[in-house]
């Protein structure tokens, strides 16, 4: 099997309210979506969101790497996983997110090619899940008004969004707690407070059973951190100070964190999470995984490895589609409240035939074979390819499910004749 190209398209998925936190609002999840392309119907996706503010990567330069750096490398080479990883990750330096979307895009393509998910191929059973929630960062009251709400929807874990810079964050959670004395509660200062703050913070909210607080300082304030670890009656999460592996040890061997939140934009995609997620087991200390505001592919690829992984994680915290203002089909997520299951279907295929007048015909189909004959000799055949008999099989891709394929399907059939005849020359 050989990798003959990379596609990306940008995605823009509205969200039903603002996501507010102490670094950003952001109204919209603007998202790269790739496919790796072979020469068999074998394809692989990944995804990566524009996190500037995170990792210093836009949509600009998420696809310049991609399309400049990555794909010359890998485009033309026989497609065996830990080869392909290890000249993905040392092409270039940096570049966490671009390099995200093409791991797990590679990982994907090789969980297909065994016919299998990605948790299957990893070695485990899809298992359900429970994610947090966000609470965006607004005002004690409305914060409070937006848990109730949240709760209501039953949303049971709530990860709430502090750091105003207006000395009211001790109200927020205290408004919260009171509302909603039942729910789970994590708070996250995303690096916007100072060592004293975070300590007077703690003692005020040490009596209403949080149970954890997600990088108070800033990232590369490690003594900072550790300063407010050893004094916290409630544990501390490593967030932006655990980009790498190098990171986490360094974290884990000052005892600066009790817990670590793993992304795979911060790290660089699946390989390098596993690496986190191992050592981390090794030294007895649990993880969170996390993620910034998300497309569903990479959402579903990432709720796998955690499936892959369960005991190595605390909390999860994967609610990028709970927040969506609709999430689409075909995603192989099913969400009920807070719990995620994976969708577990046969595969299909998108496919596209060439007609004996030279036209396009694409559609879907769970086996193609068959299909193609129907379309060459039965009265199942389209009323498209009635007409124009005889019809060869030009082009094919595998899907987990008829639902995947069917959105697939509603893309290609959007597509230009000049588009559709590049597709298929990927699989010549």
């Amino acid at each position: 099997m050989i990798i003959t190209g990379i596609t990306l398209e940008i995605e823009k998925i509205p969200l039903r309210t603002p996501f507010i936190t102490a670094l950003r609002r952001v109204d919209d999840v603007e998202n790269i979506r790739i496919c790796i392309h072979t020469d068999t119907p074998n394809i692989g996706y990944g995804a990566a969101p524009a996190t500037k503010a995170i990792t210093g990567e836009d949509l600009q330069s998420i696809s310049k790497t991609i399309k400049k750096i990555i794909t010359p490398k890998l485009v033309g080479e026989t497609f065996d996983l830990p080869k392909v990883l290890d000249t993905l990750h040392t092409c270039c330096k940096s570049n966490s997110s671009a390099k995200a979307a093409v791991d797990m895009a590679l990982y994907d393509l090789a969980a297909a090619s065994n016919n299998t998910t990605l948790v299957e191929f990893l070695g485990a059973e899809p298992k359900p899940l429970q994610t947090a929630v966000t609470i965006s960062l607004k005002s004690p009251e409305e914060m409070a008004d937006d848990a109730i709400s949240a709760f209501g929807r039953g949303f049971e874990i709530l990860k709430v969004k502090v750091g105003g810079k207006d000395e009211l964050d001790t109200e927020r959670i205290v408004a919260i707690r009171e509302a909603l004395p039942e729910a789970r509660l994590l708070i996250d200062a995303n690096q916007a407070w100072g060592v004293d703050e975070s300590l007077e913070i703690i003692k005020a909210i040490t009596p209403l059973n949080i149970e954890l607080i997600e990088q108070p300082v800033l990232g590369s304030d490690i003594q900072g951190l550790k300063t407010i670890s050893q004094q916290s009656g409630i544990p501390i999460l490593a967030d932006e100070a655990v980009f790498t592996l190098d990171d986490a040890k360094k974290v884990i061997k000052e005892k600066a964190a009790d817990l670590i939140n793993i992304k795979l934009m911060k790290c660089g995609g699946i390989s390098k999470a596993i690496e986190i997620i191992e050592y981390c087991q090794k030294q007895g200390v649990k993880c969170m995984m996390g993620s910034m505001l998300e497309g569903p592919t990479s959402i579903a690829l990432t709720t796998q490895l955690v499936m892959a992984y369960s005991d190595a994680f605390s909390h999860i915290d994967l609610d990028s589609p709970l927040l969506y203002k609709k999430l689409s089909t075909g995603t192989g997520l099913k969400f009920f409240n807070n719990t995620i299951e994976l969708e577990t279907e046969e595969f299909y295929s998108l496919y596209i035939l060439e007609c004996a007048d030279n036209t396009l015909y694409t559609g879907i189909a769970k086996e193609v074979g068959k299909r193609v004959e129907d379309h060459n000799s039965s009265p199942k055949g389209a009323k498209y390819t009635k007409a124009r008999r005889p019809v060869k099989l030009v082009y094919e891709e595998k899907h987990r499910s008829k639902s995947a394929a069917l959105k697939r399907e509603i893309e290609v059939k959007k597509m230009t004749r000049p588009q559709k005849e590049k597709l298929i020359a990927l699989q010549k």
